[in-house]
């Protein structure tokens, strides 16, 4: 039986593949996360998770997404997106990464609610009356946020 060489160097990226992911599983990279929620057992009821670093300057959109999210997520994602113990997650967190919740996941939040799965604060209900731009500026603030702390 003859092999060609297109089908060795198939056979081989498919092993080198197989071994890559193998080799992640056993010793994941120092890098990357987990999703599990940090305790929070020794925080206050309804005090901030997380320790947020502010920007020193916030662009336009990210000051006008400020003035929004104070106004409508703040209540429960905790000032500056630090979260609120027992309340709801932050948003200046890993978990919010945009590679794992990119800037859409924050318009369909808030349009359709999110089904608790990362943390254990009950479900997210939709929040009326925003519109696209609204969440648009709110991301940008907690992007800018998020940057700041190293996330992103």
């Amino acid at each position: 039986m003859k092999v060609d060489s297109l089908t060795l160097t198939v056979g081989a990226v498919l092993l080198a593949g197989a071994g890559a992911v193998a080799w992640n599983v056993v010793d994941p990279p120092a890098g990357g996360h987990s999703m599990v929620p940090p305790d929070t057992s020794g925080i206050a009821e309804g005090a901030p998770i997380v320790q947020v670093a502010l920007p020193e300057t916030l662009g336009d959109l990210e000051a006008v997404g400020k003035r929004a999210y104070e106004g409508v997520c703040a209540a429960c994602h905790g000032v500056n997106a630090a979260g609120r113990n027992g309340v709801a997650p932050p948003l200046v967190h890993i978990t919010y990464e945009p590679g794992h919740h990119g800037d859409e996941s924050f318009w369909r939040a808030t349009q359709m609610g999110v089904q608790a799965h990362h943390w254990q604060f009950g479900n997210m209900p939709a929040i009326e009356g925003l519109t696209r731009g609204d969440v648009k500026a709110i991301t940008a603030y907690i992007r800018a946020l998020q940057r700041e702390n190293g996330i992103g």
